[in-house]
């Protein structure tokens, strides 16, 4: 299953300057916060969660929140994305993807989702 979000830059910008960390609790949990550097990673952070919730085939809903989909990651830097163990199950995932990218004030972010087979 795949899923891709864009976002322009600004748009988190604006957010955050008007919401600032009220913002940011609603979409991130306190590793995600620390990990995101500036504006573009926060968009990016965003488009990410967005991806992986299309690639489940509901978006953002009940069945799957943003702080059910969990972006860390790897020793290289390279992100990582995990779900809570109600989506795991809901849905049988099995592997999850991520590539995140930031250009010419876009941020956008490709997630491939492996089910598992019962």
């Amino acid at each position: 299953m795949l899923g891709v979000d864009i976002i322009a830059i600004a748009r988190i910008t604006r957010i955050n300057e008007r919401f600032g960390n009220e913002f940011l609790k609603k979409f991130l949990n306190q590793d995600e916060i620390k990990l995101a550097k500036n504006d573009a990673s926060l968009a990016g952070f965003w488009a990410a969660k967005e991806a992986a919730a299309k690639a489940l085939g509901c978006g953002i809903c009940a069945k799957c929140g943003f702080l059910d989909i969990i972006i860390s990651k790897n020793k290289k830097g390279a992100p990582k994305l995990k779900f809570s163990a109600k989506v795991r199950k809901k849905f049988a995932i099995k592997k999850a993807d991520l590539s995140i990218s930031h250009d010419g004030g876009f941020a956008i972010a490709a997630v491939i989702l492996q089910k598992q087979y019962r």
